[in-house]
């Protein structure tokens, strides 16, 4: 398979191709669809994606983060109410399923959703209407629903929090984002879009090491965090971007995971006990943090946690240069 590139998703991995090549035959439909994937994976983008391909393309789509919402404005947020319906409530409002009526509505987050909201919700998707607070009107809705969680929501069916009823309704597609760890062929993709995004008038490149930090670096935060780290470095860089413009815990990570993946190599090859690997890997480390230091061995020992003698004494057995 190529590499694929539109207007939101970027990327070469396999995984990703063959989700996309689901998702194009799924977007037309009126299924519901609940996209699975860890925070930054970036499920809103899928939405958007899935809603400009649909037959719905046209028309809204509404998004709200459930996470972000307090759960006293849950229900009015979604569902509107009417004029004197509660306490400043001085004028009538449509809800998120009205103003996506003929549209899509995406549900971000729709494991924080507490339960009697998820009873509400079930009967607006198979009712396919919405009632005001304080109205007595049914109000028709005609829209796809897009969900998206970054737990297993079946785990949360087993231990009470999520209606099982509800799962089922909302799960008629499931897609899965893989994490970006797990598609690391779409960093330098990545990275070229958003070195193009945010400093088009640079023409920005980016050093040989520091792409392979990218690619070593472990990715907690998914595409967001990559997306932030570019966009840092491209504010402060005038040509060429380094290690020295990244965050400095992630240069530091960086460098770490160079030394634990090396003895990981060592010791795969079996060329070396395990001894000697974990010899290898202290001297390594004692290194580095002296290096760090500028050889002051003080503040080397204090950032490793050790003792001063305990360091001299390492530095001997390991005969390591200062």
């Amino acid at each position: 398979m190529s590499a694929l590139q539109s207007v939101s998703l970027i990327t070469q991995n396999p995984k990703m191709l063959n989700l996309i090549e689901r998702i194009n035959k799924v977007a037309d439909s009126d299924s519901s669809i609940l996209i699975i994937g860890e925070t930054g994976v970036g499920k809103e983008v899928f939405a958007d994606y899935i809603h400009r391909l649909s037959n719905r393309g046209q028309n809204p789509i509404v998004k709200i983060g459930l996470a972000a919402l307090p759960t006293e404005l849950m229900e009015s947020e979604l569902f509107g109410f009417e004029k004197g319906s509660f306490t400043n409530a001085d004028r009538s409002k449509k809800g998120m399923f009205e103003l996506a009526d003929t549209g899509t509505i995406f549900l971000d987050d729709i494991d924080d959703s507490p339960l009697n909201i998820q009873a509400k919700l079930l009967r607006v998707l198979e009712s396919n209407e919405v009632r005001h607070i304080g109205g007595t009107k049914a109000i028709p809705v005609n829209t796809r629903l897009i969900s998206a969680s970054k737990v297993e929501i079946k785990d949360l069916v087993e231990v009470k929090l999520f209606r099982q009823d509800l799962y089922y309704r909302i799960n008629t597609v499931q897609l899965r984002i893989p994490p970006l760890r797990d598609r690391k062929e779409d960093i330098p993709l990545l990275v070229k879009h958003f070195l193009k995004r945010f400093a088009r008038e640079k023409e920005l490149d980016i050093s040989n090491d520091a792409l392979q930090a990218l690619m070593d670096y472990k990715w907690p935060g998914n595409v967001r965090e990559l997306r932030n780290v570019i966009q840092r470095a491209s504010l402060f860089t005038e040509d060429v971007i380094k290690i020295s413009d990244f965050p400095d815990d992630f240069a530091k990570f960086s460098d770490n995971e160079k030394i634990i993946n090396a003895c990981h190599k060592c010791f795969a090859s079996g060329e070396m006990s395990m001894k000697e690997v974990v010899e290898c890997l202290e001297k390594k480390i004692i290194t580095e943090a002296i290096t760090d230091a500028k050889g002051n061995q003080s503040e080397a020992a204090r950032n490793l946690g050790l003792k001063l003698s305990t360091l001299r004494d390492k530095i001997k057995k390991f005969d390591i240069e200062i």
